[in-house]
């Protein structure tokens, strides 16, 4: 396997456990009170759309050509660190 092959499956593994803690989070906002339900639900939208920002990264990590994947990796990783803190702030947020 070489090594973009193992990148995108390393990465698409991460995105099903974002997904999975991103459900999580979703139903702990439900049950919260209405006055931080609000709040809880805007931070889970900017997570989503972080996420699928990400999503969309690897996406064009797969189907760049051998000569533009280094390049996309480095955009996709600064988005996947970027997922990673949003994600990482949320839990702490939504106990």
């Amino acid at each position: 396997m070489d090594k973009r092959t193992e990148y995108v499956e390393r990465l698409s593994a991460e995105m099903v456990e974002w997904d999975s803690q991103i459900y999580l989070l979703k139903d702990k906002a439900e049950s919260a009170t209405s006055e931080t339900k609000a709040e809880y639900s805007g931070t889970i939208a900017a997570l989503q759309l972080k996420r699928d920002q990400a999503a969309l990264k690897l996406q064009g990590v797969s189907s760049a050509n051998d000569d533009e994947w280094e390049e996309v990796k480095t955009g996709t990783e600064n988005v996947w660190a970027e997922v990673r803190t949003i994600l990482s702030n949320a839990i702490t947020k939504i106990k």
